[in-house]
């Protein structure tokens, strides 16, 4: 009997540890990496009484409440997972006046997303959600996403919630979220999509953005009735753009005399009965040239234009207004925000009024004096204050404000100085907020921990990850993004990055570092004068580089750049890799067309394969995000021709170019690939992997060449959609992870 038992500790104990060749879950202690921000904060609400109770929504990084004691940020979505990442972008977020554990966030990144819409409701202040999928379309990246806010409780019925959509209407539920309905009262909405052109450049721009605010009036109603008077805002111009309804949403007409030249951006409804609106040309943060500022007396129903400075856009002075806050303890004080001022008329800025709109000082410009602390992400430095589509005043305090930026959030706690012509301070606000999307990601084999290559902000150098980089990101060139950073296996001090330069720092596409990031420089040279983005590798002794600019053909060169040449053999647009042991070898595939291509003189010229894989070549279609690191040929540290191909539909590997690749057992989905320090002294370098193993999605390690993982994320701890994952060369176990919007996070074991 003894045995018996012994044995069945046995099998218990090797259940524990493996299930059909995956290990079970294992989590690791995770941080983020510390950059602070990075990415657009579109929205911050404050909770009318509760003092310190505030949230911030994201374009596509979440949302955040903040914790008062601990003076930080605290993500609320970190546990959407890859399938959901869509719920990643919050187009807007309302609270119950008089419940202050009651939280609601409308999710849904993109309007033309076949991922999920969906309301989450809280009831512990987004400790927990109850989620309810919807039929309405969101875009919580698209243009608009500053506006707002599209959904509110009703102050005098807390079961009853509006929600303004971009494409479907305007909907109620009567139940707290639970139920949603279309109000069929509502006019329909035919503002047609309107064309790319200057104002609307880019991809997903061009759409609609329909109904971008409710407004409840609380003095119209008694607690539990509910209001009977509601304002609802469209951004179209030509046409009215604002309606009212007067029987609580059962039928809206048009404000009177309103003016139509404009969109609205935002509007609020002060104490006094007036309804302050910020217009401009476009909904933002795409340009606008013309825009103004109105009150409308909802007693008197007057209108009054109380533009602080007039856009002049026949004089390339054309800026619009983005938002607008009152001060709840001051019916009369109000900010407004600019747009796209910047390199004119003084720079963008922030108007304040304590008489109701008839005069402003400026904050910032025109002798304003705000000044800037960026302690906390010092490299802000390189980039102005941009897209200040949100200003709230702290219902608690009247000195402290608050506005959101392209990259976070700044705060003040002197607020009212700017009455006397006094400066204010304005100091960095991010803290816990990690933004950035990882495009590429470099754990060098000696001195800085990590290098990083992200989207709009360049990249950094890491020493110390519990810090920001203290000289800020990249410069000499100074990118917007960085497409990939890269390092030479046997020379980690030659590290080569190539992106897109930007214009507001400098130009420049292609830097390189000698002495492992601590400085870089620009080449004496490009292929082509156009030459930007793409992919670049660098051979193991650090000699030899190949950068494939976008749409472009190879290009080689073995003087730092002095000098570049077009390789041979090579398909254009096809990414090649360095052997990581052998400087005269290197690799690229191109893998819907079943080519493999070796290089034995340095990448002068390639030879083709044909390639083999196991179970044939994969199909065309959807295949992730084209970001990632997924469907692409790598190399293992420390052995040369051993190759793997993460395939977003499987894992292969082999130790021989001229061998078919072995499709791993168990690796059902893929969305990033590395390597890491190996479990033992000379053996083979662990793997990390986010994806999909034995129908689990999670972020695995596995410590025996894909035979066995360990997946050490844990459901609370997804992110979304992540893009690329490495490993430490000098730490076992220590793994890097990019996500698309929650920034970089580092876990080691426990």
């Amino acid at each position: 009997m003894k045995r018996f038992f012994i044995c069945l500790l046995l099998i218990a104990s090797l259940f524990q540890h493996t299930v059909n060749g995956q290990q079970l879950n294992k989590p690791y202690n995770w941080k983020s990496v510390q950059i602070a921000g990075g990415g657009f904060v579109d929205g911050v609400i404050f909770h009318p009484t509760a003092k310190g109770l505030l949230y911030c929504r994201t374009d596509m990084g979440g949302a955040y409440r903040w914790n008062d004691v601990l003076k930080a940020w605290e993500a609320l979505l970190d546990w959407v997972s890859y399938k959901d990442n869509n719920l990643m972008g919050v187009e807007s977020i309302a609270l119950d006046a008089n419940d202050p554990n009651r939280l609601y966030m409308a999710c849904g990144t993109y309007t033309s997303s076949p991922g999920p819409n969906a309301i989450l409701s809280s009831d512990d202040k987004g400790k927990t959600f109850k989620r309810t999928d919807v039929k309405f379309r969101m875009g919580g990246n698209e243009n608009g996403r500053g506006n707002g806010e599209r959904m509110a409780v009703d102050p005098n019925n807390g079961n009853l919630i509006y929600m303004g959509t971009r494409l479907d209407g305007l909907w109620c539920s009567k139940d707290r979220a639970v139920t949603w309905n279309r109000v069929a009262g509502f006019p329909e909405i035919t503002e047609p999509v309107v064309a790319a052109g200057p104002e609307t450049p880019r991809r997903y721009r061009p759409r609609a953005n329909g109904i971008i605010f409710v407004i409840f009036d609380p003095k119209s109603g008694s607690l539990n009735k509910g209001s009977k008077i509601i304002y609802a805002g469209i951004s179209q111009k030509g046409k009215d753009n604002l309606y009212k309804s007067t029987d609580a949403g059962a039928t809206w007409a048009p404000v009177a005399g309103q003016p139509t030249a404009l969109m609205p951006t935002h509007g609020i409804l002060s104490s006094d009965g007036m309804l302050y609106l910020t217009y401009g040309t476009n909904p933002g943060p795409d340009r606008m040239t013309d825009g103004a500022v109105y009150k409308f007396n909802t007693v008197t129903n007057e209108w009054t234009d109380i533009t602080p400075v007039k856009p002049e856009p026949e004089n390339q002075k054309g800026f619009g207004y983005a938002a607008v806050a009152v001060d709840p303890n001051h019916q009369n004080t109000l900010i407004v925000s600019s747009f796209n001022r910047y390199g004119k008329a003084g720079g963008e800025d922030i108007f304040r009024s304590t008489d109701g709109g008839k005069t402003w000082r400026p904050i910032f410009t025109g002798g304003g004096g705000g000044k800037f602390d960026y302690t906390l992400a010092p490299y802000i430095k390189h980039t102005g204050i941009h897209w200040l589509f949100d200003l709230e005043i702290d219902p608690s305090n009247s000195n402290h404000a608050i506005f959101t930026t392209g990259y976070g959030l700044h705060e003040t706690f002197d607020l009212t100085d700017a009455d006397q012509g006094k400066p204010t301070t304005w100091s960095v606000m991010n803290k816990g907020i990690e933004e950035t999307v990882a495009l590429s990601l470099l754990s060098p084999a000696k001195d800085a921990t990590l290098v990083s290559g992200i989207g709009d902000y360049g990249g950094f150098v890491h020493y110390n990850l519990d810090k920001p980089v203290p000289e800020g990101n990249f410069v000499n060139p100074h990118f917007a993004n960085t497409d990939v950073v890269t390092g030479a296996a046997l020379n980690p001090d030659l590290m080569v990055r190539v992106g897109e330069g930007s214009t507001q720092v400098g130009g420049g596409n292609i830097g390189y570092s000698l002495d492992g990031g601590k400085t870089w420089q620009l080449p004496k040279s490009t292929p082509q004068p156009d030459s930007k983005r793409g992919t670049v590798c660098v051979s193991a002794s650090g000699k030899t580089w190949i950068w494939i600019p976008a749409h472009s053909a190879a290009f080689i060169t073995n003087n730092n750049g002095e000098t570049w040449q077009r390789i041979s053999g090579l398909p254009d647009n096809t990414p090649v890799i360095a052997d990581p042991v052998n400087p005269t070898k290197f690799y690229a595939l191109s893998l819907f067309d079943g080519k493999l291509f070796e290089s034995n003189d340095s990448g002068s010229s390639f030879q083709e394969h044909e390639l083999k894989l196991s179970n044939g070549l994969p199909q065309r279609g959807n295949r992730g995000d084209n970001r990632g690191q997924q469907d692409h040929l790598y190399t293992t540290p420390g052995r040369e021709g051993d190759l793997w191909i993460p395939a977003y539909d499987g894992l292969y590997h082999t130790d021989n170019i001229n061998k078919a690749f072995e499709k791993i057992n168990n690796v059902e989905e893929i969305h990033a690939f590395g390597f890491g320090r190996a479990a033992k002294a000379n053996g083979y370098p662990a793997l990390y992997l986010a994806g999909t193993i034995n129908g689990v999605d999670g972020i695995f390690r596995s410590d025996d060449k894909g035979k066995s993982w360990l997946r050490i994320n844990d459901d609370s701890r997804r992110w979304g959609l992540i893009l690329q994952i490495t490993g430490d060369p000098k730490t076992y176990g220590r793994v890097y992870v990019g996500t698309h919007g929650r920034g970089i996070f580092y876990g080691d074991k426990h």
